[in-house]
């Protein structure tokens, strides 16, 4: 498997690991009265498991996005740079007619 598949696959685990983490802790701490809703509704598992899915794409994304930001790539060479003298502009005078 390529370098970078296996790099995506591992963000995006970490990312929806993060995501149960901040779910887990969002209805631990009864943020807006969640736990008492999710717990009390019939269809409170699919509040739940739309939370954790839509942080885990957001999550999973912001992951990668970090891991890919900071990979460090190494030039070697010394050849950037213009190769030509950028041209010296010289003002001239255009006459106007009245």
């Amino acid at each position: 498997m390529p370098k970078l598949i296996s790099l995506y696959i591992r963000q995006v685990l970490f990312g929806f690991g993060l995501s149960a983490a901040f779910v887990a802790l969002l209805l631990f701490s009864n943020v807006a009265n969640l736990w008492h809703l999710v717990s009390t509704s019939p269809m409170g598992w699919i509040a739940v498991f739309m939370l954790f899915w839509a942080n885990g794409i957001v999550f999973a994304g912001v992951q990668f996005a970090i891991t890919v930001m900071r990979l460090e790539a190494r030039d070697d060479q010394s050849g950037g740079g213009r190769k030509a003298p950028e041209p010296v502009l010289q003002p001239v005078a255009i006459p106007v007619e009245r």
